[in-house]
């Protein structure tokens, strides 16, 4: 793996599109925010403005799908690509944009996002204060759905939705879908690969290793939903998945079980699509009261 920080790493290698500035002359790069299986993340900053951005290293060793894009000679990873489809189209507010990117010579990628100011991920959101009250979620997973409308539309699906991909501003309540590394084109046809995330993988993917673009992401939604009403997933092994029956832990409303349970429906075909959800009855309530606004000035004043 390479690393940006180094003091053998050559800034010459850095190369983008042609007649790009070298990355070194754009951005500095700051702490590690995170790693996983695709890569690292760190915090940076665009020198000519103060912009606060993200930095995402991908070993080219790590890349699952390659592809090419125009007017480029050498391929680049899937994720490039699916980001640079959502950004030429102006983007979404709930998805995040990739503002360049640099191809380091032999070794990988650097991709540069924005990064939400005062944010943190869903994760650590509800692991701070366990389950989230059903108007929070509310708020939170209409605006998920709104997003994944808007990338789905341009052909293109996500393929881990969780907790860790959706990011918070804690001031605003506002999100975005983060880490399109897992993502692919969008199709009608099934897939036969996923380097999502087991436990919110569907039935069908545990027992085929197959499924389709819609009912697997409506799946991941179920699992998602269930986590920020109830502060933990439904399902830990395999045996559970393929049972596809979630045991609520806590005080949910009917309307919002309804909604769970027919996302985790065993059979993909009978799970709602996307419009589906969102014409729920439990969709259709409403999202801000008085302990809304409470928990919402707390976050202000505890927000990183």
């Amino acid at each position: 793996m390479f690393e940006v920080r180094s003091a053998e790493f050559e800034w010459k290698d850095v190369r983008g599109k042609i007649g790009q500035e070298p990355f070194s002359s754009r951005y500095s790069c700051g702490p590690l925010l995170g790693s996983g299986g695709f890569g690292s993340v760190f915090s940076g900053q665009r020198l000519s403005d103060g912009l606060q951005v993200a930095i995402k290293q991908i070993p080219s060793d790590r890349v699952q799908q390659w592809t090419r894009l125009p007017g480029e000679v050498n391929p680049v990873p899937m994720e490039i690509a699916l980001l640079h489809r959502l950004s030429e189209v102006g983007g979404h507010v709930g998805v995040v944009r990739m503002l360049e990117w640099f191809e380091v010579e032999g070794r990988g990628f650097l991709l540069v996002l924005e990064r939400p100011p005062h944010s943190r991920d869903l994760f650590d959101f509800i692991t701070e204060i366990g389950a989230l009250p059903e108007h929070l979620a509310l708020r939170f997973f209409r605006q998920i759905m709104e997003a994944l409308r808007f990338v789905h539309a341009q052909g293109v699906v996500h393929r881990d939705i969780k907790d860790e991909n959706i990011v918070v501003n804690t001031r605003t309540l506002e999100v975005k879908i983060v880490d399109f590394g897992s993502g692919a084109l969008l199709k009608q046809t099934p897939y036969s690969e996923f380097d999502g995330t087991r436990v919110y993988s569907p039935p069908e993917w545990i027992l085929s290793h197959t499924y389709e673009a819609v009912s697997l992401t409506v799946w991941s939604l179920g699992v998602l939903l269930f986590d920020m009403v109830c502060g933990d997933i439904p399902f830990e092994y395999d045996k559970e998945i393929v049972q596809a029956t979630p045991l609520f832990t806590r005080r949910v409303s009917q309307e919002c079980q309804s909604l769970i349970r027919w996302c985790l429906s065993y059979r993909p075909e009978e799970r709602p699509t996307l419009e589906e959800i969102l014409s729920h009855s439990w969709m259709e309530g409403g999202e801000v009261d008085e302990e809304g606004r409470e928990l919402q000035e707390d976050h202000s004043s505890r927000s990183l």
